[in-house]
């Protein structure tokens, strides 16, 4: 029975990208009064960081379960 790999790379960008994520909202919430729209572009930064982040985790979740099913 062939070992199942995960991606580490891409779990590591996912790390990145949620690490990023959180000091774009600690920014966020920062600037809320002093400089909404920094405020604001710190938040769609952290919405971007999320996308990438559930992406690569998805890909490497894909992979995992096909090569779960193969090894069926």
């Amino acid at each position: 029975m062939p070992q199942q790999q995960i991606d580490v790379n891409q779990l590591n960008q996912a790390k990145a990208n949620v690490t990023l994520t959180q000091d774009l909202l600690k920014q966020a919430i920062e600037k809320a009064s002093s400089d909404p729209t920094l405020a604001q572009e710190a938040i769609k930064q952290a919405s971007t960081e999320i996308a990438q982040a559930q992406t690569a985790v998805s890909q490497v979740q894909s992979a995992f379960l096909a090569q779960k099913s193969e090894s069926k």
